[in-house]
């Protein structure tokens, strides 16, 4: 199988002023997001915007800093936990920078980075399997 875009993530440094300006672009994003570490959109076609707050980055990424890997990225959602590892050691392997390793995020996905040429994070994740899924 090949990883497909299913999500653009964006670093918010204030989360209010974003998705107010996304919403004045006609992004739907729920009610009280402004106030949330984490926002998502459906857009048409069935990808989302992702805007998180960069307090939220640095809570699995310690070493973020604004500017750094830039400030969108893309992330593809891969069929399974053990593809994830895949992707991210052929990229790896093909000389690319292995951002963060894949790692079992808290929110219940299998989840790496791999920088592109110019910098910016592509994220490559898939859910991990729940007990009923066993």
């Amino acid at each position: 199988m090949t990883p497909r875009l299913d999500a653009i993530g964006m670093v918010a440094s204030d989360m209010a002023a974003s998705v107010t300006f996304y919403r004045r672009l006609g992004f739907a994003f729920p009610e009280g997001a402004e106030n949330l570490p984490h926002a998502e959109a459906r857009l048409p076609g069935g990808l989302r915007l992702l805007l998180d707050t960069e307090e939220t980055v640095r809570s699995f990424h310690p070493e973020y800093r604004p500017g750094t890997g830039g400030g969108a990225g893309l992330a593809l959602l891969c069929d399974s936990p053990a593809e994830v590892d895949a992707v991210y050691e052929e990229l790896v392997g093909a000389g690319y920078h292995g951002e963060l390793k894949p790692w079992d995020a808290v929110w219940g996905q299998r989840y790496a980075v791999v920088l592109d040429p110019d910098g910016n994070g592509v994220d490559l994740f898939a859910p991990l399997p729940t007990p009923a899924d066993e």
